[in-house]
């Protein structure tokens, strides 16, 4: 995007708040064809020790979100979502939140994050693996529609993705 430094897009990260719900709903119905998230799992997630749901705003508008899932006495975060606005795929919003959520893991004492990713999505993927994450499992059918779930983890910190053993 043209007036951005390093064609970053011009969003602001801040932690979900409850008057988020609707629009959180409402990115879930535009990014997601299935495995959407539910309003009250959504819920839980903005009041939870142990979950940080991260928004992108552009301006007022909620463009995009992250969720981070911690297990207390785990060094190890899964990225348990992803999701940006269809009118803001391919404008590097994922790479910000992705970006912020490993931030954000690390601000919570963990040194490694986890994630899964659908086998076909080739987008989610090549952002995975320039930024460092590593594929170390395949787990089959585990979407809804039977697609089977690359996983993947990155040493935070170091730049190095590599899992541990």
């Amino acid at each position: 995007m043209s007036g951005h430094p390093a064609g970053r897009p011009a969003v602001a990260i801040r932690p979900a708040r409850s008057e988020d719900l609707d629009a959180l709903m409402a990115l879930e119905a535009a990014a997601f064809a299935s495995d959407r998230a539910e309003r009250r799992a959504i819920r839980h997630a903005i009041g939870s020790p142990s979950i940080s749901l991260l928004v992108a705003l552009d301006g007022a508008v909620l463009v995009g979100a992250a969720t981070i899932e911690r297990r207390r006495g785990s060094r190890r975060a899964r990225l348990s979502s992803i999701a940006v606005a269809p009118s803001r795929a391919g404008t590097g919003l994922g790479r910000v939140l992705l970006e912020a959520a490993e931030s954000e893991a690390l601000a919570h004492g963990c040194d490694r994050l986890r994630l899964e990713v659908r086998e076909d999505n080739g987008a989610g993927i090549r952002l995975y693996e320039r930024a460092g994450y590593r594929r170390f499992e395949t787990i089959a059918d585990y979407y809804e529609d039977g697609t089977t779930a690359w996983r993947y983890e990155k040493q935070l910190g170091t730049g190095e993705g590599a899992p541990a053993r």
